[in-house]
């Protein structure tokens, strides 16, 4: 992961063949300067943000890509994005070891949190919207409150820089990744470490849990998807399709998962087998970020080099049979 920022989230399942060629185009928008290294759209899928290495977010129309606001406040790369649940207030987590709170229908800062000593790659707002947590390259992650910043716990176990946090869908678990290879499972309050999950050979960059908390996804510099059992941490699915590493993993509408690789591709994947679902067109080039609308209808995905793609689900070739 740290290289991949230099530049700009058991069983084998192997993907389906290639992907048809596709020949429809995205609407290509001018967003940024610089790389792109996260994407989200709003709970409502209204809006989407961009976080960069040019310092900024950019908040623009879910429909048109229209630019609404740029928002300015973090020294340095702005790495990892989160909404609100209710998507009244925006997270930003940056290179300058602060994570600031936005309003997105305004574009107004509402508080800088000054998290960590060293930078924040990852940051989620918990079920209720109460809690924020962190990852940070000092190798811990923590609880806070997110209207003042106070640090509820820190979870202490990661080896080395910690890249991706996750909160379960009842707030009671947060996730984390890191550089070490390994998954680690937290209880959300008292900062007890429950699980490490271990089986990914090499850096983990995403996690992300599903809608009901059962399963965590994760992905990294194995080339690698996995899923996995949160209560008995075995992993249920491990998908092998990209070429190179995974920098994330979102689980989408009609039980699938999507993910973005340094193989200049975004597909999609069926959670039950874990075949190839869909390809998206190659991308200019390695893809960090990859974002999905709440109803599956748009994605956004954006990387190396300036500029953001905005798909329709059709965009999207079908794998072949």
């Amino acid at each position: 992961m740290k290289s991949a920022l230099r530049y700009a989230l058991t069983v084998i399942v192997l993907s389906s063949p290639a992907s048809r060629a596709d020949e429809s185009t995205p609407t290509e928008l001018p967003a940024h300067r610089s790389d792109i290294w996260s994407l989200l759209f709003s709970p409502d899928g209204k809006q989407f943000a961009s976080a960069s290495k040019d310092g900024t977010v950019e908040l623009r129309d879910a429909a048109t890509g229209d630019q609404l606001h740029i928002l300015k406040g973090h020294n340095g790369d702005v790495l990892r994005l989160a909404y609100s649940p209710d998507g009244t207030r925006l997270a930003s987590s940056g290179g300058d070891g602060s994570v600031r709170i936005w309003d997105p229908k305004t574009g107004k800062e509402l508080r800088t949190i000054k998290a960590h000593g060293n930078w924040v790659p990852g940051v989620a707002f918990s079920p209720d919207g109460k809690w924020l947590a962190t990852a940070s390259a000092d190798k811990t992650a923590t609880v806070r409150d997110a209207a003042t910043g106070e640090n509820r716990c820190t979870f202490r176990g990661h080896t080395a820089e910690v890249w991706g946090v996750a909160f379960a869908a009842d707030g009671k678990r947060v996730a984390s990744v890191g550089k070490d290879g390994d998954v680690r499972v937290w209880d959300a309050a008292s900062g007890k470490e429950e699980k490490v999950l271990k089986g990914h050979e090499g850096e983990v960059f995403s996690v992300v849990f599903s809608a009901k908390g059962d399963r965590v996804a994760t992905c990294g510099s194995d080339k690698t998807v996995r899923v996995w059992d949160v209560e008995t941490g075995k992993e249920v699915l491990r998908i092998a399709g990209h070429t190179a590493g995974v920098y994330a993993v979102a689980f989408a509408p009609g039980g699938q998962l999507v993910s973005a690789s340094a193989d200049r591709t975004v597909r999609s994947w069926d959670l039950a087998t874990g075949k190839e679902v869909r390809k998206w067109p190659e991308q200019r080039g390695e893809v960090f970020a990859v974002a999905c609308s709440p109803d599956g209808g748009r994605y956004v995905t954006g990387g190396k080099g300036r500029g953001i793609r905005l798909w329709s689900d059709g965009d999207a070739a079908p794998a072949k049979k």
